[in-house]
């Protein structure tokens, strides 16, 4: 928990999006995750697809795709 969560758009004209993940519902960190979305503050189940990848904060900003 803690880390970030990018989505990045598939499409022209699609916004990226960013949250933390604040929430965990299974002990190997595989998703879903519950993330607080930067744009608004709310906070969703999310499933990451293809287009979302991970940025661990705590480890010096390695990327990683999300699982």
């Amino acid at each position: 928990m803690g880390d970030e969560i990018v989505v990045r758009g598939t499409t022209a004209g699609v916004v990226a999006r960013d949250g933390e993940i604040v929430g965990l519902h299974h002990e190997d960190g595989t998703p879903p995750y519950d993330v607080r979305w930067a744009e608004d503050g709310r906070v969703t189940l999310y499933f990451p697809g293809p287009d979302a990848y991970i940025r661990h904060l705590v480890t010096g900003g390695d990327h990683v795709r999300a699982r």
